[in-house]
């Protein structure tokens, strides 16, 4: 899950996979547009071919007489045969379905009704029934990730009943705590334009080096306190899964299955009470 990164003076060197990450991103977007279009072209020849019946009229003027010497009459339809496929003889018409392959990005309920929760591998397993919400997963990311796909999605006008937030674990090996200070604050502010409620979901108590656990720790104590200052919900996982070892895979970073039901209970507990 953690994305290998330098530093460079007091500006953050991110791997190109991250970067691949975004530049995806971006064309998704992209084609979800696109998509749309075809969508909406779609809709309009089947609207024009309902109108007019054009499949009984054609094989009328098939059956009657050869459809070279068909004149065209107004308001009909005149089948032009291609010369170079005259040893055809069955011609069909076959219907277009086209199909959205990025459908969990762009076909979602009704904006004002959806939840997002958006976060680095830690999410990855995270599942919200009630209230509807979209879970976006970003393995390796960190706060300039998860600013980035939020940019994205506030270009193409996207917005969300509410929002949570989940990162740090992977910004805090940089040993920057300022720095990730003011990353987790660009993405809350960038949220801010997408949704009216932000809720941040404060860091998990690893089973790493004490160095590790000491950053987040610190993270999560900051959250706990900057967040209400500003408006923001903070779900507080440190003590709900702090001396319990049984809530981490052995790697003792991600969720176990009964971490995952935890995390997951926590968060849709924080969306309800913000009804």
């Amino acid at each position: 899950m953690f994305s290998i990164a330098f530093s460079v003076g007091n500006i953050g060197f991110i791997c190109d996979k991250c970067k691949e990450t975004v530049r995806l991103t971006e064309k998704i977007s992209e084609l979800e547009t696109r998509i749309q279009t075809l969508i909406e072209d779609s809709k309009s020849a089947r609207a024009s071919d309902t109108i007019l019946d054009a499949p009984s009229i054609v094989n009328s003027l098939h059956d009657a007489v050869p459809a070279e010497l068909v004149p065209a009459q107004p308001g009909k339809w005149v089948t032009v045969r291609d010369r170079s496929s005259r040893g055809s003889k069955n011609h069909s018409s076959v219907p277009i379905t086209i199909t959205n392959r990025f459908a969990p990005l762009s076909e979602t309920p009704t904006e004002n009704d959806c939840a997002l929760v958006i976060g680095d591998s830690i999410t990855r397993n995270v599942k919200i029934e009630t209230p509807t919400t979209i879970v976006t997963c970003l393995p390796g990311a960190r706060a300039p990730d998860i600013k980035a796909n939020l940019k994205v999605l506030a270009n193409a006008n996207r917005k969300f009943s509410k929002i949570i937030i989940h990162v740090g674990t992977n910004d805090v090996r940089l040993r920057q705590s300022e720095i990730t200070k003011i990353n987790i604050k660009e993405v809350c502010e960038i949220a801010s334009t997408m949704s009216g409620t932000v809720i941040c979901s404060g860091p998990l108590p690893v089973r790493r080096s004490d160095e590790i656990v000491g950053r987040l720790c610190s993270l999560n104590g900051w959250l706990s306190k900057w967040c209400p200052q500003h408006n923001i919900e903070f779900i507080d996982n440190w003590k709900s899964f702090w001396g319990r070892p049984d809530l981490l895979k052995r790697d003792g970073i991600h969720p176990s299955w009964d971490g995952a039901a935890l995390l997951s209970s926590n968060m849709a507990h924080s969306l309800r009470a913000q009804t």
